[in-house]
């Protein structure tokens, strides 16, 4: 089958979907409200999920090997989570006072993630982020925030720069230039974001060095998710927890997509204590979700009591029991058997690459899996080790994706919700890819 067959094919099966996308167009730019969900020619309209499969509407099945971008660990209505969400919707769907499920998933929490003394919740990752990056700056009384060239820490104006930059304005690879990654975002917010490069020890430490005295915090992804799955070589995670501590930087995990691989996280997994931590997807059982915390005396900049909060911190659906609810179920089946599986499937996708190896070698294709637990992405080549600047964008590799669709073979890739490891091919854009730029998803 070639390309331009598949995507006739796509259409055919499919026109349910094309007639509801054709009515969100009057209603909505583009006509959806997430852009990362959006693909040529159109998306299909999904109408249920269950465990590693989803249904369109259409009726056609499919597995899911993206669980709405990372966040059903468990995959799709996991029985313990709906039953917890329905028990307590029963009794309010949210509330303007806290409940005690907010207590009880911050003990989780704050017990399972080892710089996370203290947690706020909030509605997503972004603000998750947004807050972390808030407080730093007021606990510091320093204006700059430092991050990675790649790294995605959500839609917010502090951390749309530099996340998918064009080379030809980037600047060099070891003293990347900070560019705004979206139409809207103020220059004098890019002037105030120092842009590292990911795995160059030595090029971070010089450029914080150099800036330091007005740098609040400085925000890692782990994983370096956004740009594959990028793994910190031996020693670069450590060398940024020195140099951060001795310049009085706070170090900030976005883990919103890293708390997957352990128990306790990226930081538990590499042995790195940060000061903050960010978390979202996974914690809140499928629904909308975000959570900060980390060191007590960053943390009590929110403490309300007797008008001591140096920030207001409010949201009609922050720690609503509904999700709250979700996130307990959630977290109490997150067993070390649990991530003991996860990391099997991931080993076994790492060992088996994405194709033949006479088609690999065709291509030159390497067929590197870097990443951590069932956290992996498969890439072309193995300077993606090297850092962000590598990434493959739009259409490279389409030569063997046609050869792939004519062999009647499939990318192998890993669902934490499958049974089993089994092969999809994903025609979406890249995830979190700018308006334009596509390719193959981050799964």
């Amino acid at each position: 089958m070639s390309l331009e067959r598949a995507v006739t094919d796509y259409q055919a099966k499919t026109p349910r979907s094309r007639q509801l996308f054709e009515e969100a167009l009057r209603v909505m730019p583009g006509g959806n409200s997430r852009t990362t969900t959006f693909f040529d020619p159109y998306p299909f309209y999904i109408t249920r999920g269950e465990g590693a499969r989803i249904w369109d509407a259409d009726g056609n099945e499919r597995l899911d090997f993206n669980c709405n971008y990372t966040s059903l660990i468990l995959g799709h209505a996991n029985p313990q989570v709906v039953k917890a969400i329905q028990d307590a919707a029963v009794h309010g769907m949210s509330f303007p006072g806290p409940s005690e499920h907010e207590i009880r998933l911050a003990e989780i929490l704050t017990t399972r993630i080892p710089g996370m003394e203290v947690v706020r919740f909030a509605n997503s990752g972004t603000e998750a982020t947004m807050h972390a990056v808030r407080v730093a700056r007021a606990f510091t009384g320093r204006a700059k925030i430092a991050k990675f060239e790649g790294a995605y820490h959500g839609t917010h104006d502090w951390v749309l720069v530099s996340v998918a930059p064009d080379p030809a304005t980037a600047g060099s690879r070891k003293r990347p230039k900070s560019v705004a990654w979206s139409s809207g975002v103020p220059p004098m917010v890019v002037k105030h974001v120092v842009t590292l490069p990911w795995n160059d020890g030595d090029a971070c430490a010089k450029i914080l060095e150099k800036q330091g005295a007005d740098i609040a915090a400085l925000i890692i992804d782990p994983l370096l998710a956004n740009a594959g799955m990028i793994p910190g070589r031996e020693g670069f995670l450590e060398t940024l927890r020195e140099v951060t501590r001795r310049l009085g930087i706070l170090l900030i995990f976005d883990e919103v997509i890293s708390f997957r691989i352990g128990r306790g996280g990226a930081q538990e997994r590499f042995n790195i204590r940060p000061d903050l931590t960010t978390l979202g997807k996974i914690i809140g059982g499928g629904l909308a979700v975000g959570a900060f915390g980390g060191r007590a005396d960053v943390m009590n900049f929110y403490d309300p009591r007797d008008g001591k909060g140096r920030i207001n911190h409010g949201g009609t659906f922050n720690a609503n029991p509904l999700t709250m609810a979700g996130g307990i179920a959630t977290m109490e089946q997150l067993t070390p058997e649990a991530y003991a599986r996860l990391d099997a499937l991931g080993t076994r996708q790492a060992d088996e690459g994405v194709a033949p190896e006479a088609l690999a070698a065709h291509h030159r294709l390497e067929q590197v899996a870097v990443g951590a637990a069932g956290e992996l992405q498969v890439h072309r080549e193995r300077r993606v080790e090297v850092g962000a600047r590598f990434r493959q964008h739009g259409n490279a590799g389409i030569a063997l994706l046609r050869e792939l669709l004519e062999l009647k073979l499939v990318h192998v890739t890993i669902s934490a919700a499958a049974d089993c490891l089994l092969g999809v091919l994903a025609l979406r854009p890249w995830r979190n890819a700018p308006p334009g730029r596509t390719g193959r998803a981050s799964v």
